[in-house]
């Protein structure tokens, strides 16, 4: 018998919860860390000085566990803009350079790189697909002399559509080009090889599929990639010799190597990073192989039961989906009305795009599948 994960996480009362895609809920240990972490608040001189830097870089080896990176290259950030930021202020952008965006991505796609374009610094440049969802060829066919970067999602959030990332870096990089990719939908849901995929930048919350806390979130940045970014901020804690707090150096600055530097202001939020901490080691106790297993089990369960009158609205073959799944009624009105449906019986999906996205994770059974397709049947 598979061990009962639902043991790890909170009553959900008569709820059935099926919306990681939108906040993964908190584990218990790490809501118990978040209240271990508020009493080093609460009584400060409890709070060991090193905890500024250790609790940090254990966050970076534990990420860089989970998507197969070197903790150097992880910067800790209060969520994915903060890295897609990271990317816009540090590039010394030329005169005609182009980001190329998939129509209907994640609106921190556009409003990172909106502003630039509206101040001339760069064209955005938005693809549509040829077919339903976008695809790596979409994104090759518009790689061109002026490209620059192409800014996109591992798994879109929209449909769960997962991209071939590996060939979109290729053609990237033979056109002299950057991939920075969104895995905010998948990381900590599914298998991930970053070096495989062979991306420049990575950006993802933490509150999604990681199980963090909001506010939480990471950027990897490819050691070869490090000197694509000139410019930008640098928080102190980067500087070489600030982990000595009684000295604290102040002439002949300069940043460690790695990524850290990118690190977002107060990088030790212990409030928010304790919590981080434990969640992610339950990710790794469990192994995310085993987490993608049991998640592509419950999905697989909702698509072999859907009722009639509901299609996919995600890919079909399993390997071009991410951890989530969307269905759709014949109509987004019927759709719509499901969703409210949905809601009154206390099963919890997100309504994205004329669709219900459904996001299950480890405490999800066939118990809960049998009770979302009792409604989706109604």
């Amino acid at each position: 018998m598979p061990p009962d994960y639902s043991k790890e996480f909170a009553d959900f009362e008569d709820f059935t919860y099926l919306n990681v895609a939108y906040h993964g809920p908190l584990p218990l240990c790490a809501a118990e860390a978040a209240r271990e972490a508020l009493e080093w608040k609460t009584h400060p001189y409890r709070l060991p000085d090193s905890i500024h830097f250790d609790l940090p870089d254990r966050i970076r080896g534990k990420i860089a566990r989970i998507i197969g990176a070197s903790s150097d290259e992880i910067a800790i950030t209060s969520g994915a803009s903060s890295g897609m930021a990271s990317v816009a202020t540090s590039m010394d952008w030329k005169p005609g350079d182009e980001v190329l965006i998939g129509r209907g991505e994640f609106p921190s796609h556009f409003s990172t790189w909106l502003p630039y374009d509206r101040a001339g610094k760069l064209r955005m440049r938005v693809i549509s697909p040829r077919g339903r969802f976008i695809t790596a060829d979409d994104y090759i066919e518009n790689i061109g002399p002026r490209t620059r970067l192409v800014s996109a999602s591992l798994a879109r959030f929209d449909n769960a559509a997962r991209l071939d990332a590996a060939r979109v870096a290729r053609a990237c990089h033979d056109a002299g080009a950057l991939l920075l990719l969104d895995m905010s939908q998948c990381a900590g849901g599914m298998p991930i090889s970053i070096r495989d995929l062979g991306a420049d930048f990575a950006v993802s919350s933490g509150y999604k599929w990681l199980l963090g806390p909001y506010g939480v979130g990471f950027f990897w940045v490819a050691r070869e990639a490090v000197e694509k970014l000139p410019l930008g901020p640098l928080y102190f804690m980067a500087l070489e010799g600030a982990r000595i707090f009684h000295s604290l150096p102040l002439e002949n600055l300069r940043a460690v190597p790695g990524a850290s530097r990118w690190d977002s202001p107060e990088p030790a939020s212990f409030t928010n990073l304790a919590a981080l901490d434990a969640s992610l080691d339950l990710v790794l106790k469990v192994g995310v192989e085993r987490i993608a297993e049991h998640i592509g089990g419950v999905v697989s369960e909702i698509i072999r039961r859907l009722p009639p009158g509901f299609a996919l609205a995600s890919p079909e073959s399993p390997e071009r989906r991410g951890p989530a799944v969307c269905v759709a009624a014949r109509t987004p009105e019927e759709t719509t009305k499901c969703y409210e449906r949905l809601c009154e019986a206390r099963i919890v999906v997100s309504l994205r795009e004329n669709a219900l996205r459904i996001a299950p994770h480890l405490y999800n059974t066939s118990e809960h599948v049998s009770r979302l397709i009792e409604v989706l049947a109604a």
